[in-house]
């Protein structure tokens, strides 16, 4: 069973940079497609980003496009959210996630496939 611990959120201004982090464990790791969803007050949780499993294919919401990158690393079975030029639209509690199951992004799948979700890490982006 694949756990998954999330690291990095706080509070930060509009136009700052924050990095999070998020460690899996319990799966073999770069078989594992990882994605990075969010979920603000009062809305649904929406999707932010994806990573193929052994990394080179990404996706991104369209509005984080250009400002967010995901990336990871196998070799300490982690994996990132690097944003940057943040906007208080972007305040919300990210989670990490994985689709163990396949080393694939599963596009058209709810929720990409991800089966394996972290508790979250809280942005908060003042203007």
């Amino acid at each position: 069973q694949v756990q998954l611990v999330e690291s990095g959120g706080g509070l930060v201004q509009a136009g700052d940079s924050l990095r999070l982090s998020c460690v899996s464990s319990g799966g073999t790791f770069a078989e594992t497609a990882m994605g990075w969803f969010r979920q603000a007050p009062g809305k649904v949780r929406e999707f932010v980003a994806a990573i193929k499993g052994t990394g080179g294919f990404t996706l991104y919401k369209d509005s984080v496009k250009g400002r967010f990158t995901i990336s990871r690393d196998n070799a300490e079975n982690t994996m990132y959210l690097q944003m940057s030029s943040l906007k208080a639209e972007d305040t919300a509690v990210y989670y990490c996630a994985a689709d163990p199951s396949s080393r694939y992004i599963r596009v058209g799948v709810p929720d990409y496939g991800m089966s394996s979700w972290g508790k979250g890490t809280v942005v908060i982006v003042s203007s």
